[in-house]
Protein backbone atom coordinates (compact mmCIF):
# COMPACT_ATOMS: atom_id res chain seq x y z
CA UNK A 1 0.00 0.00 0.00
CA UNK A 2 1.31 3.28 -1.41
CA UNK A 3 1.08 6.02 1.52
CA UNK A 4 3.09 9.61 1.77
CA UNK A 5 2.66 11.34 4.60
CA UNK A 6 3.69 15.40 4.31
CA UNK A 7 4.52 17.08 8.45
CA UNK A 8 6.53 20.30 9.80
CA UNK A 9 3.64 22.79 8.95
CA UNK A 10 2.63 25.28 11.21
CA UNK A 11 2.29 28.89 12.18
CA UNK A 12 5.16 31.11 11.73
CA UNK A 13 5.80 35.20 12.07
CA UNK A 14 6.95 36.99 8.33
CA UNK A 15 10.57 36.29 8.26
CA UNK A 16 10.55 32.82 10.31
CA UNK A 17 11.48 29.26 8.49
CA UNK A 18 10.05 25.65 8.90
CA UNK A 19 11.29 22.71 7.43
CA UNK A 20 8.75 20.56 5.84
CA UNK A 21 9.51 16.83 5.52
CA UNK A 22 7.31 14.01 2.66
CA UNK A 23 7.83 10.57 3.52
CA UNK A 24 6.96 7.40 1.11
CA UNK A 25 6.27 4.28 2.37
CA UNK A 26 5.15 1.46 -0.22
CA UNK A 27 7.57 3.32 -2.99
CA UNK A 28 11.03 4.31 -3.29
CA UNK A 29 11.29 8.58 -3.52
CA UNK A 30 14.65 7.49 -5.20
CA UNK A 31 13.39 6.89 -8.64
CA UNK A 32 11.37 10.14 -9.12
CA UNK A 33 11.23 13.22 -9.55
CA UNK A 34 9.35 14.62 -6.39
CA UNK A 35 7.66 18.63 -6.80
CA UNK A 36 6.26 20.66 -3.34
CA UNK A 37 3.15 22.19 -4.54
CA UNK A 38 0.88 24.48 -2.44
CA UNK A 39 -2.85 25.80 -2.37
CA UNK A 40 -3.20 28.75 -0.77
CA UNK A 41 -6.93 30.39 0.63
CA UNK A 42 -7.37 31.38 -2.95
CA UNK A 43 -7.58 28.01 -3.67
CA UNK A 44 -4.56 29.27 -6.30
CA UNK A 45 -2.10 25.98 -6.43
CA UNK A 46 1.32 26.48 -7.24
CA UNK A 47 4.69 24.72 -7.75
CA UNK A 48 6.78 25.50 -5.36
CA UNK A 49 10.15 23.41 -5.42
CA UNK A 50 11.40 20.17 -7.57
CA UNK A 51 13.84 17.03 -6.87
CA UNK A 52 14.67 14.74 -9.83
CA UNK A 53 16.21 11.35 -9.49
CA UNK A 54 19.57 12.39 -10.22
CA UNK A 55 18.77 15.55 -7.53
CA UNK A 56 18.45 18.41 -9.89
CA UNK A 57 16.50 21.01 -8.27
CA UNK A 58 14.40 23.93 -9.89
CA UNK A 59 12.58 26.33 -8.11
CA UNK A 60 9.98 29.59 -9.57
CA UNK A 61 10.83 33.08 -9.31
CA UNK A 62 8.44 33.23 -5.99
CA UNK A 63 10.40 30.38 -4.08
CA UNK A 64 14.13 30.50 -5.11
CA UNK A 65 16.72 31.66 -2.96
CA UNK A 66 14.40 30.83 0.22
CA UNK A 67 13.24 27.54 -0.24
CA UNK A 68 15.54 24.41 -0.55
CA UNK A 69 14.40 20.85 -1.88
CA UNK A 70 16.68 17.67 -0.39
CA UNK A 71 16.00 14.38 -0.08
CA UNK A 72 17.20 11.28 2.70
CA UNK A 73 17.18 8.34 0.57
CA UNK A 74 17.96 6.43 3.90
CA UNK A 75 14.76 7.51 5.41
CA UNK A 76 12.84 7.62 1.95
CA UNK A 77 12.27 11.56 2.79
CA UNK A 78 12.14 14.50 0.80
CA UNK A 79 12.23 18.01 2.41
CA UNK A 80 11.80 21.06 1.96
CA UNK A 81 13.51 23.63 3.95
CA UNK A 82 11.63 27.22 4.01
CA UNK A 83 13.50 30.62 5.49
CA UNK A 84 12.13 34.15 5.27
CA UNK A 85 8.27 33.49 5.06
CA UNK A 86 5.72 35.77 3.77
CA UNK A 87 2.14 35.94 4.26
CA UNK A 88 1.92 34.99 0.65
CA UNK A 89 3.54 31.59 1.71
CA UNK A 90 0.40 30.90 3.87
CA UNK A 91 -0.90 27.30 1.93
CA UNK A 92 -1.67 24.55 2.14
CA UNK A 93 1.84 21.82 1.16
CA UNK A 94 1.33 18.71 -0.56
CA UNK A 95 4.45 16.18 -1.93
CA UNK A 96 3.99 14.70 -5.44
CA UNK A 97 6.15 11.73 -6.69
CA UNK A 98 5.54 12.57 -10.17
CA UNK A 99 3.53 9.58 -12.15
CA UNK A 100 3.64 7.77 -8.70
CA UNK A 101 -0.51 8.67 -8.41
CA UNK A 102 0.31 9.13 -4.62
CA UNK A 103 -0.80 12.19 -2.63
CA UNK A 104 -0.73 13.21 0.97
CA UNK A 105 -3.35 15.13 3.56
CA UNK A 106 -0.83 17.75 2.77
CA UNK A 107 0.56 20.09 6.38
CA UNK A 108 -0.58 23.68 6.99
CA UNK A 109 1.66 26.39 7.03
CA UNK A 110 0.54 29.68 8.79
CA UNK A 111 2.16 33.16 7.84
CA UNK A 112 0.99 36.29 9.66
CA UNK A 113 1.56 38.44 12.24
Amino acid sequence: QVQLVESGGGSVQPGGSLTLSCTASGIDLRVYTVNWYRRGPGNQHERVASITARDTTNYPASTKGRFTISRDNVKNTVFLQMSDLKPEDTAVYYCDPMGSGAWGQGTQVTVSV
